[in-house]
């Protein structure tokens, strides 16, 4: 089974310039698929910025999930043969979702909305995801693969992982807009989600500062081992790529040595231990 190649866009969005933003992606999509990209993953809001300061100007820069950038981008995937996940504010009625798209070749695959959202830019004024986790379904040279999507915060709470993996995702994609103060979740949270979910786990984060704040780059992508496949450095605006084996994530009895050091960390779980995890807190 041939492996797919995963891509990640690793850039400095404009804060508010949704045109410029969306000119500059689908320019690194081109690229990234020139080399041999078969999905390309894009940071949280990338195509408006993050630090807005009111909802009123989040809603400006928002837009419906099937809007004009997902025409845009559809309509490139078609050309070039792949797929792209990419982050935006999606304005549904009145609502505001920190969201990501997923399109391919013949239209929007699925998207997503943020579930946990923290008291930090745009999130202070967004809607609360509300729809449950899932996994997204696409066909790349004949292979099947899986793609869970989260955003940022989410990571954090490793009930979102093990969720996703439990509904099948061979790879985690996590775009995010990690500032200062988020270095160890850069360095350690990804192998270790890929690690403990035995499944293939990608971050993409951006760059630049806006508002005063910067953004620490430091993506990465880890396999199921918890090995670091690619990692980009604090401060370049660039595309990481890596070759991926949806089989090896499926692969969850790991057999290290043969009768005396096997472990699953699937079904060895026990989750009639775990009911305070899913308790409310008052």
């Amino acid at each position: 089974m041939s492996q797919i190649q995963v891509a990640g866009v690793q850039m400095d969005p404009r804060l508010g310039d949704r045109e410029g933003n969306r000119k500059a992606m689908l320019r690194q999509l081109r690229l990234a698929a020139q080399d041999g990209a078969h999905l390309v993953v894009f940071p949280e809001c990338a195509l408006s910025g993050y630090g807005f300061q009111t909802r009123e100007e989040a809603l400006q820069n928002a837009e419906a999930i099937e809007g004009s950038t997902c025409q845009a981008f559809v309509k490139e995937c078609s050309n070039l043969g792949v797929f792209a996940i990419y982050g935006l504010l999606e304005r549904d009625g009145d609502k505001l979702y920190n969201a990501l798209a997923f399109v391919g070749p013949d239209g929007l695959v699925g998207s997503y909305r943020k579930v946990h959202l923290p008291y930090l830019g745009v999130d202070r004024f967004a809607d609360l995801g509300d729809r449950p986790f899932e996994v997204q379904e696409i066909v790349i040279q004949g292979q099947t693969l899986r793609v869970g999507m989260h955003i940022c915060y989410d990571g954090g709470f490793p009930e979102t992982a093990r969720v996703l993996s439990l509904l099948g995702a061979d790879l985690l994609v996590l775009p995010t807009n990690w500032p200062r103060h988020a270095e160890c979740a850069a360095e350690h949270m990804i192998p270790t989600r890929a690690m403990e979910n035995v499944v293939y786990c990608m971050a993409v984060n951006r760059v630049g500062e806006e508002r005063g704040f910067r953004f620490i780059g430091l993506s990465s992508i880890a396999d199921p081992n918890g090995k670091i496949l690619a990692k980009l450095n604090g401060e370049e605006s660039s595309i990481f790529r890596a070759l991926i084996d949806p089989a090896v994530a499926r692969t969850k009895k790991l057999i290290r040595v043969p009768g005396l050091h096997e472990i699953d960390r699937i079904a060895d779980r026990r989750p009639g231990f775990y009911g305070p995890i899913t308790a409310a807190r008052d």
